[in-house]
């Protein structure tokens, strides 16, 4: 069963050629120890994947991979009794069920869980284990460069004005025109300009798929003359051109059959052939690439007295505030991606105990020494636990925690890894008071592995915020200095205060994947366990 598309576009290659937008994963699925409910035989199992959709269970036979999601799954055994077309019926025997999320399995690589029945009971020894795997081989774009040499003269008056056209066989053997040269005037030895074409394009990413190339004399009237053809594949062009022999006769069938001592009619040469790789998201996070998350709340007088019903800090037993709403919504995303489900919590704008000075970066548990907190429940409890320990105050300064997390991605910079990359969620209810400092902390921030997401709770005039990000136009220091990368998301939490939590984690952290993907393509890093670039380096294509 295959998971789709992943909607966050890619960085752009090299030379303009955008990196491909959809990443396909394939969940891969056994059992071990099942039950066996047949007396006689042994069982014939089979799995029904369902999906929740809207508070139902629906049963789905392909899942789209969206990172901004919770996509819950649930996988059902059953031991079949001929039901129509395998599915499991009202006659087949449950043998016992698993639910997790997309975003574990794709995280994990591989994911392993006991079979529960009903009322949560061990169905035995009985386990399902998930492999996912990225086969959507549409990862990189091939750089050819064609010329050619005694091509046949079709002019009474002149040389041919040969072009070349290269076609892709589909597998109706369709002929798909992948590239058309330009035309080279008055020349039988042509050397045709380099192009690029995305390996999907070229061959479907299936090296052995045949692959036609045409060569004609250009006529103005449309009605070209036919010089010759011939054919080969990816993966026989990749080889000739290492050996130095990529070369094949254009041949026009038509001479062939009624000249005997007919060769060609000429010989189209591959001059060069680079691969260039360009990884996906998904790449890097099933080459085991942790997101680290951590959330910064504001604490500014301005939020009201926490103990007051109208404040934003307000507890109301049967329904969290704007502040618990946004960071469960996105904690509960970026959890998925951190393997030990630790994450930093930290405050701004409160004056805090023992000494009740302000502070501008403290850890919302009170243990400098370990800001972490135990799953988004154990920063939910700290939150809760730490407003009536401190005196909401001010001004709204978040440049010190920007700094401090970005203190952190810098020691993984220089690691030369893609194995940690870091989110910043601030949580703030007006606009900030360290402007200058906040650019100046972001456009630093903008060359680390990082993204600041900023929600703005309440109803302030949030318009000077909308500057932090870099959505129409490029952030700069105050100095003049432009951001790397445009690392921030601003949303307005009132825009969205009626929608649901998935609608919010959604347009918060939308342009996340695009983000890490920049960063590392910048950087020039490979997902772990891939090995570095090469330009001439045989594609990674599942078939």
């Amino acid at each position: 069963m295959s998971a789709g598309s992943e909607r966050a576009a890619a960085a752009a290659a090299p030379g303009g050629l955008p990196a491909p937008c959809a990443s396909k994963v394939e969940l891969r699925l056994s059992c071990r120890h099942l039950l066996d409910r047949d007396p006689l035989t042994k069982s014939d199992p089979s799995v029904v994947l369902l999906q929740q959709a809207q508070g139902q269970w629906v049963q789905v036979f392909t899942v789209d991979y969206y990172f901004e999601e919770v996509q819950k799954l649930r996988f059902e055994v059953y031991d079949t009794h001929g039901g129509p077309g395998g599915l499991s019926c009202q006659e087949d025997d449950f043998l016992g069920g698993m639910e997790c999320t997309l975003g574990q399995i794709v995280a994990q690589k591989k994911v392993t869980r006991p079979l529960l029945l009903k009322f949560g009971r061990n169905a035995g020894k009985s386990t399902i284990t998930v492999i996912a795997e990225d086969i959507s081989g549409n990862n990189g774009y091939v750089e050819l460069s064609f010329r050619a040499r005694k091509l046949d003269d079709k002019d009474l008056f002149s040389k041919s004005d040969p072009f070349l056209e290269l076609y892709r066989v589909n597998d109706d053997q369709g002929l798909q025109l992948v590239y058309r040269t330009e035309v080279v005037k008055n020349n039988l030895s042509p050397v045709w300009e380099p192009f690029k074409v995305s390996l999907s394009s070229l061959c479907s990413c299936e090296e052995t798929r045949p692959l036609k190339c045409l060569v004609w004399d250009y006529d103005s009237r449309g009605k070209h003359d036919f010089i010759g053809e011939f054919s080969t594949t990816f993966e026989e062009m990749q080889k000739a051109s290492g050996e130095g022999q990529a070369q094949w006769d254009c041949v026009n069938p038509k001479y062939k059959q009624k000249r005997r001592n007919y060769k060609n009619s000429g010989v189209v040469v591959l001059a060069d052939l680079k691969f260039h790789r360009v990884y996906s998201f998904l790449d890097y996070i099933m080459g085991g690439c942790q997101i680290h998350f951590t959330v910064a709340i504001d604490f500014t007088a301005s939020n009201g007295d926490p103990r007051n019903s109208c404040s934003l800090h307000y507890i109301n037993p049967y329904q969290p505030n704007e502040y618990l709403k946004a960071l469960v919504c996105v904690g509960e995303v970026c959890q998925d991606y951190d393997s030990d489900k630790r994450f930093s919590a930290l405050g701004f704008g409160a004056r805090i105990p023992p000494k009740y000075e302000v502070s501008h970066d403290f850890a919302i548990n009170f243990n400098p020494e370990d800001d972490e907190c135990e799953g988004i429940q154990g920063v939910v409890e700290a939150y809760q636990n730490c407003l009536p320990r401190v005196q909401l105050y001010g001004p709204t300064n978040v440049a010190p925690i920007i700094s401090k997390v970005a203190r952190v991605a810098a020691a993984e910079e220089r690691t030369a890894e893609a194995s940690q990359y870091y989110i910043l969620l601030i949580l703030t209810d007006g606009v900030v008071t360290d402007m200058a400092d906040t650019r100046e902390a972001i456009v630093r921030a903008s060359r680390l592995p990082m993204s600041i997401i900023i929600v703005g709770v309440g109803n302030a005039d949030f318009t000077d915020m909308q500057v932090l990000d870099g959505d129409d136009g490029v952030l700069r220091s105050p100095r003049g200095e432009p951001a790397l990368r445009d690392i921030v998301q601003f949303v307005p939490f009132r825009e969205l205060k009626n929608a649901s939590p998935a609608a919010l984690a959604k347009c918060v952290l939308a342009e996340v994947p695009k983000q890490v993907v920049e960063y590392y393509s910048h950087r020039g890093l490979p997902p772990r366990g891939l090995g570095p670039p090469a330009p001439e380096a045989s594609p990674r294509c599942t078939p």
